[in-house]
């Protein structure tokens, strides 16, 4: 992808979440799915390359759309100290 062009079906995303915590990282998901938005995790296969240490954090991200949505639901469960800083 080469400047703004945006191929069919592609949509921006954004960092939510980053965690070694699979508990909080269930936690949101359980959460974003009741409210039915759509997230994607990111490194959670990575245990495998680090020897299952939960040394490297992964990332839940929402479509760009859904992001302050996400980030409202979120804070309104207690859990606004979690969210990442909202650079956009």
């Amino acid at each position: 992808m080469t400047g703004n062009h945006r191929g069919r079906g592609e949509t921006d995303l954004r960092e939510l979440v980053r965690s070694n915590n699979a508990v909080l990282m269930s936690a949101v998901g359980a959460l974003l799915d009741g409210a039915g938005i759509r997230y994607l995790v990111l490194d959670q296969n990575m245990s495998v390359l680090e020897g299952s240490l939960g040394i490297l954090a992964r990332r839940m991200l929402v479509a760009d759309e859904d992001a302050a949505p996400a980030r409202r639901l979120l804070t309104e469960a207690g859990l606004g100290h979690e969210l990442r800083p909202d650079d956009r």
